[in-house]
């Protein structure tokens, strides 16, 4: 979809998310205006060469008390006096807590100086506390200008967007109330925030200021779309939303507020802040991502609510949220009928106070009863498609099986030497991540250049090659996606590995890791001369993490040595049988080799954790676009599996559409004999 306004560069909409609101990923770089943020500059620092540690808060505080410099234990940051700011900036600082404008994330270690907005990792700070660069006299802090020509889009769509009630057609002014759910917000709830709309693209533009001064740093622009009897919301962020840090409504809070409620939406912290007159902050990018860089906004509140959504989806983005901003301090707003999100709430004429007190606490002790787990086993049964998870839309034979990618399960992935594992497996974690699944992708065995290039193909679906003309344009899509690589190659420790995942769910809010494959870990482990307990170990490493994190981890392992002729079976993954008593899901690609011609494909799912069924479904590669996923008009349908022996019970189609499969009975004509 393109929006184009007149006179200025069309706005590109891209990749919808899964739910009723559809979020849209960025616009061209041209029109990224990029805050003029001043940063610590890296060049200035010796290279390293050999990867850096992660820190601990422990390790921060012991260095800043080796320095002499003083410091204040915060929720998720420390605070101390900032070296980047001159003495002429904190002459109008009249308290020592003000002074302390100095950030320092002790997950991370990365800073934020709030009087300079200078910022940069830990070893960035260490160097300059330790004389290897010397702040501002040097030059290191540096202001990036953004370009004009970006900042004068930025400014021309912010001058021809006028407020709604400012529009000279009474009729357009309440079409756009009713479209956007804005018939009960009122103008000067709108005024107080800056909210305008722009004519041209049927859109509301919300501002993203500067922290203490009112410099435009970029927008966002909410168009709504009819969908059916819904609405659709389309999202479009200047800067893109990797640079998009705007927490909107922060300019109306105050140095003494110490309570605050985070939604998901803007539109919801306006109908918040109207009914309650509570601080309101709206996420930038809703439930996909909390980043790091604003939690030093937040460490002046007590209390934390958080109130993002009425689906199963925005309960458990909270959650994961508020390990991020201290559990202790926050509280969740449980999704449901008589609890949806602040805007439906307020149009329904429900008591937004009744709701925000039965906000639950975050913070339990290690046991609890059925009386504290009883709600949300309610919400399980009652949304049973959310539960269920992300679905496939490349492999709808797959979700009939799996019924959708979960958090918090390991699946187990295995398949012949020169099969695809590693082609098909791309395609199925690009899948998700195109529906906004937050991936980080470790692969081992082959470069990030050729597995982005693979993955790049296959978002195309079709070789890019033959149209280099369009690179460009795919690229920039491309890149809009929440994927991220590891940069290992070869042997790592897997001590090296989960931490390096820890940090990626911590910075990125990564939903599913894979790793491509488990193999390249074990040669790094002193624990045993036994290579099956090395491997058991590293197993049940990977399960706990995707438990502890609420993170999906998807695990390449190479089976053993069969003979051609023979179909791979769960016995088959390389090792005991611990990966797949760990392993939620077990799949399977099965490569049936032919003489007189290229063999046949099946993707065979042999374990389901969370309902049962089991089954397997043809898989037709592509060349060109180096895809699995099978044409829309093929007729291939699930064939049913007996038991996890691979034994397979051949059972007549009855030709009648529509007809449901049974519970671990799902099948497909044209699987192979087993």
């Amino acid at each position: 979809m393109w929006v184009l306004l007149r006179g200025g560069y069309p706005l590109r909409t891209l990749l919808p998310l899964r739910g009723e609101w559809m979020g849209r990923r960025g616009g061209p770089r041209s029109l990224a205006p990029g805050p003029p943020r001043r940063r610590y500059r890296k060049e200035a620092l010796p290279a390293v060469e050999v990867p850096v540690l992660p820190v601990t808060a422990t390790e921060i505080r012991q260095y800043l008390r080796t320095r002499g410099i003083p410091f204040q234990d915060g929720h998720s940051c420390l605070r101390a006096p900032s070296p980047f700011s001159g003495p002429s900036q904190h002459k109008d600082q009249a308290s020592i807590t003000t002074s302390f404008s100095l950030f320092i994330d002790k997950t991370t270690g990365r800073f934020l100086c709030m009087t300079s907005l200078a910022e940069g990792s830990w070893e960035d700070f260490q160097a300059c506390m330790e004389g290897r660069g010397d702040t501002t006299r040097e030059g290191i802090l540096l202001s990036e200008a953004p370009e004009a020509a970006d900042l004068e889009e930025v400014r021309r769509i912010w001058d021809r967007a006028v407020p709604l009630w400012e529009l000279p057609d009474p009729e357009e002014a309440q079409l756009a109330r009713v479209m956007f759910g804005l018939t009960k917000v009122t103008d000067d709830t709108l005024k107080r925030f800056s909210v305008r709309y722009l004519r041209p693209a049927h859109s509301l533009v919300f501002p993203w200021f500067s922290p203490g001064s009112l410099g435009l740093r970029g927008l966002k622009l909410v168009a709504a779309e009819g969908q059916g009897d819904g609405v659709r919301y389309v999202e479009t962020t200047i800067p893109r939303p990797g640079a998009y840090h705007n927490l909107f409504g922060l300019p109306l809070i105050s140095r003494r507020d110490v309570e605050v409620v985070l939604t998901g939406r803007e539109l919801d912290s306006l109908a918040l802040n109207q009914a309650m007159g509570l601080p309101t902050l709206a996420l930038p990018r809703g439930t996909a991502c909390l980043p790091p860089a604003l939690l030093p906004y937040l460490e002046q509140f007590r209390r934390v609510v958080l109130w993002l959504g009425d689906d199963l989806r925005s309960w458990e983005a909270a959650k994961l949220f508020a390990r991020k901003l201290n559990p202790k301090r926050c509280s969740l707003v449980r999704p449901g009928d008589q609890q949806p999100r602040p805007l439906e709430a307020l149009n329904r004429g429900l008591n937004l106070s009744r709701i925000l007190r039965t906000a639950l606490p975050a913070w339990h002790k290690s046991i609890v009863s059925f009386r504290q787990l009883r709600e949300e086993v309610l919400g399980e049964l009652s949304n049973v498609e959310q539960v269920a998870g992300v679905r496939w839309s490349r492999f709808p034979d797959l979700t009939r099986l799996l019924k959708g990618h979960r958090k918090g399960e390991l699946t187990v992935f295995t398949g012949p030497t020169g099969s695809g594992k590693t082609t098909f497996i791309s395609e199925y974690a690009l899948d998700l991540c195109t529906q906004g699944v937050n991936t980080l992708w470790g692969s081992f065995e082959i470069s990030n250049v050729r597995l982005a290039r693979v993955m790049l193909t296959q978002f195309a679906v079709g070789r890019l090659e033959e149209q280099l003309d369009k690179y460009d344009e795919w690229a920039d899509r491309f890149e809009d996606l929440p994927l991220y690589f590891m940069t290992f190659h070869g042997q790592q420790s897997i001590r090296t590995v989960i931490e390096t995942m820890q940090h990626a769910v911590y910075v990125y809010d990564i939903c599913h890791v894979v790793i491509d494959n488990l193999q390249f870990m074990m040669g790094h482990e002193q624990l045993s001369t036994d290579r099956i307990a090395t491997q058991d170990y590293i197993v049940g490493t990977f399960r706990k993490f995707a438990t502890d994190n609420s993170c999906h981890v998807t695990l390449v392992i190479h089976p053993r040595k069969e003979d051609d002729d023979k179909e791979l079976q769960t016995a088959s993954i390389f090792g005991s049988a611990k990966a797949s008593q760990e392993a939620d899901n077990v799949l399977i690609l099965q490569d049936r080799k032919l003489v007189t011609g290229p063999g046949k494909r099946y993707l065979q799912v042999s374990k389901n954790r969370f309902d049962g069924d089991v089954g397997v479904f043809p898989l037709e590669f592509n060349k060109s676009s180096l895809t699995f996923s099978i044409p829309p008009k093929s007729k291939a349908r699930l064939k049913k599996i007996k038991d996890d022996n691979g034994l397979v019970t051949k059972k007549p189609s009855s030709g009648k559409k529509g007809t449901a499969p049974q519970k671990s009975e799902l099948s497909l004509d044209e699987a192979p004999k087993l």
